[in-house]
């Protein structure tokens, strides 16, 4: 409900190049109550004016010299393409063609003059409560997006919350307690920005490639523990876990689990084609799954397991730089070592927080570091 003390307070501009009409339609309406005016003789600058003003009602003489009322409001529509414009034609020229024709133009309503004062006021009053309505619908309807986009941000979280979870759930397993999977998917967002993805691309690949290694929660403890090499056997169990988290993650809709299925069905994969499951070559492996198998063979190289030291971050860079064009593609090599001082920066700060962050995510505060 708009009350009266909000219709008098409304803004109007009055375009009219009669001095004469223009100071009566003035007084009109500030003789009831209206304060907020403000009047102009031609339209040269409308578009700048209206936006500055912003008017809840637009009192406009069709016939302006330099440009036409019609003119007028093509340019306001052109400008304000999504606004309810609040137009009220006023011309001396009333006729039935040069109403549907402003109309059509974006009038909302007509005056004819000469004024008669009561017309003028249930006119204007009309057209000002319907744009003050309009603009309420519009910020109810800003605020209804705003918690949707906060609702929807809350779910967005929460789904990332249990992909976290469930991540931790097959790294958790192992001594380094899932801080592999925090450092891993950050590398992988800095190599994919770095490859040249959009942010939404490279954000997609930062929370999906946590559940890379998710079906290593069918690898038994004993060869996921073990100390020391696997034996043949033990590796092609091992090998399993690529193509069970692809199965696990398979069958989804969404961008999200479709990417970590690919990740986790290739991210095994070698350039040369001797890797696992699919035995993929070259290109045939998906660039998701090649960013992942980068950045999971340097991590793993620089963390410490029950089977081997950590190594420093030179002795790794040696390393991948040797398995270029065997185990990676060298372009993706190339860009990985080349933003290395970022890679180290990001391990640092991984370390420095994933106290937090692991006990939040699994309710456990009790870890241990690596200490890179």
């Amino acid at each position: 409900m708009i009350s009266s003390e909000q219709i008098l307070n409304a803004r109007i501009l009055i375009v009219e190049d009669d001095r004469t009409s223009r100071m009566l339609l003035k007084n009109i309406l500030v003789g009831a109550g209206f304060q907020n005016l403000r009047a102009i003789p031609h339209a040269g600058r409308i578009v700048g004016i209206f936006r500055a003003f912003r008017p809840d009602l637009l009192l406009l003489d069709l016939h302006l010299p330099r440009i036409h009322g019609f003119e007028v409001m093509k340019r306001l529509r052109e400008a304000f393409p999504d606004d309810y414009l609040p137009i009220l034609v006023i011309s001396a020229d009333m006729d039935e063609q040069v109403r549907l024709r402003a109309l059509s133009s974006g009038a909302k309503d007509f005056v004819q003059k000469p004024y008669k004062r009561t017309e003028v006021l249930l006119r204007a009053r009309n057209l000002i409560e319907t744009s003050l309505l309009n603009k309420d619908v519009q910020e109810k309807n800003r605020g209804l997006e705003r918690l949707v986009q906060e609702r929807t941000s809350e779910l967005y979280q929460s789904r990332l919350d249990v992909i976290r979870r469930l991540g931790f759930a097959a790294e958790y397993r192992d001594t380094d307690t899932g801080i592999h999977i925090i450092r891993m998917s950050r590398y992988c967002q800095a190599l994919a920005l770095a490859l040249g993805m959009n942010k939404e691309e490279a954000e997609l690949i930062l929370h999906t490639t946590p559940l890379h290694d998710v079906g290593k929660i069918a690898v038994p403890d004993r060869i996921l523990l073990k100390e020391g090499g696997l034996n043949d056997e033990e590796q092609a169990v091992m090998r399993t876990h690529s193509a069970i988290g692809a199965d696990i993650l398979s069958g989804g809709s969404s961008d999200f689990l479709r990417m970590a299925e690919v990740i986790a069905r290739t991210h095994h994969e070698r350039w040369d084609g001797t890797g696992y499951p699919l035995g993929l070559k070259g290109e045939e492996i998906p660039l998701p799954g090649q960013i992942c198998a980068i950045c999971d063979v340097f991590d793993a190289l620089t963390s410490e397991r029950p089977y081997k030291k950590a190594w420093s971050f030179q002795k790794a860079a040696r390393e991948i730089q040797r398995m270029s064009g065997s185990h990676f593609n060298p372009r993706i090599v190339d860009v990985f070592l080349g933003i290395l001082p970022q890679i180290r920066a990001i391990s640092r700060d991984v370390v420095r927080s994933y106290r937090s962050l692991l006990a939040e995510a699994t309710g456990c505060p009790e870890a241990s570091s690596d200490g890179r």
